[in-house]
């Protein structure tokens, strides 16, 4: 595979043995991927990462037929070279073994202990290369009465919280629209790699991080979690309403939705003298954030009523103009197909040698000497084996120091 590299990543020269799957592994070894890193994904023969099954869509293959290149896929796994492996047979882990003695990270999300029998687990391996930085990433993690319990998103979701917080206040719990738990736990990976490796190349030694999809999940209940611990009491679901600020939610115009997020008192008699309504910015029930918290179930009927006799261009201009925090709510296509987002590179197209051009989402991060790089398109299965050989090549076969 043809890689252009305009310019230096900020982790060329890292290389990472990526052998996770779904999406909080390859979340993490994309975005290092982005900076740079060269990365090697391990896949079972056949299947395959789990997620190339999960379509359709799938990326079209120009030969006819339903290539191994789902849309799910291809979120996760650009800047990545596919070698499939079967990690049973002793020939596999040889070569395995042989990567990991030329790496600087590994990133895997078996069950803990799931890697003792192949002679690939952190133990066994970081005494060979103490250098090594080994993230492991699991449902519940390396210790706890949970830890064999078994790792999903929608199952993150639920037992940490966040499902009784999200969705409308009768409705049922909630999950996310998308993998929010996976992504985060992705991103937490990366910081303790980087963190990791910082470490690292100040003393040599590398370390063993056990990262857990459910920690993660309770780490980012941020607010709510702090007003439980702080209160006492639960919180409740509220859709799209905000525990600690009135108003701070979405409201159906005539003609869609709009989000209105009113931080502050000034902003709030601004809003008020948008929709004609500037009595309430002086009634003593509404006039500060605290009394429109406590009293929020009177303020919003009225509030709602205003702007339900507007469109959604007359509230957001209207809004913008007296500087009060607005905005609409779109569509998924709307969004990708925005001004903004073509002018922040939120869409980026990639040349498959084989399955032709690739759209994906961009990566956010904007690095003023290293800009993130889009040298690999998302790989079909063993892709990489070429690669992994030229690598490979001055070491001689069974060794792995």
């Amino acid at each position: 595979m043809t890689e252009t590299r305009s310019a230096p990543g900020a982790l060329d020269g890292l290389v990472v043995l990526d052998l996770s799957r779904i999406l909080a592994g390859p979340t993490a070894t994309q975005l290092l991927g982005d900076l740079g890193a060269t990365v090697w994904k391990i896949e079972a023969p056949g299947a395959g990462d789990d997620t190339r099954g999960w379509g359709p869509p799938y990326v079209p293959d120009p030969e006819g037929g339903v290539s191994d290149v789902s849309a799910y896929f291809v979120a996760a796994n650009r800047n990545k070279r596919s070698v499939a492996l079967d990690l049973a047979d002793p020939a596999a882990q040889a070569t395995v073994l042989r990567l990991a003695a030329r790496a600087d990270v590994v990133v895997e999300n078996f069950k803990p202990g799931g890697l003792v029998k192949y002679g690939l687990d952190h133990a066994t391996v970081r005494a060979r290369h103490p250098g090594l930085v080994w993230c492991s990433i699991s449902g519940f993690g390396q210790t706890g009465p949970h830890r064999d319990k078994p790792g999903y998103d929608l199952l993150a979701q639920g037992y940490g919280g966040i499902m009784s917080l999200t969705g409308e206040p009768d409705g049922r719990p909630m999950k996310v629209g998308v993998g929010i738990a996976d992504v985060m736990c992705g991103m937490y990976a990366t910081v303790g790699i980087l963190a990791a490796l910082r470490y690292r190349d100040r003393t040599g030694v590398g370390q063993h991080i056990d990262l857990a999809l459910v920690d993660a999940q309770v780490a980012w209940l941020i607010n709510e979690g702090v007003n439980t611990l702080t209160s006492g009491v639960a919180p409740q679901r509220r859709g799209n309403g905000h525990p600690n600020i009135v108003p701070y939610d979405v409201f159906a115009a005539s003609d869609g939705h709009v989000i209105v997020a009113v931080g502050n008192d000034g902003q709030f008699a601004r809003f008020c003298d948008f929709l004609g309504l500037p009595g309430l910015a002086a009634d003593a029930d509404f006039a500060t954030n605290s009394a429109r918290v406590v009293n929020r179930d009177r303020l919003i009927p009225v509030l709602s009523a205003a702007l339900a006799a507007l469109t959604r261009d007359q509230i957001v201009a209207g809004l913008e103009a007296r500087k009060v925090p607005v905005g609409p709510v779109q569509r998924v296509d709307e969004v990708l197909a925005s001004d903004q987002v073509a002018a922040r590179g939120g869409v980026v197209t990639m040349e498959h040698p084989t399955l032709g051009p690739v759209r994906v989402l961009g990566n956010p991060l904007k690095l003023s000497a290293t800009p993130v790089r889009y040298d690999l398109a998302p790989p079909r299965l063993d892709e990489g084996r070429a690669a992994l050989d030229a690598f490979l090549g001055d070491q001689p076969a069974g060794s792995d120091v």
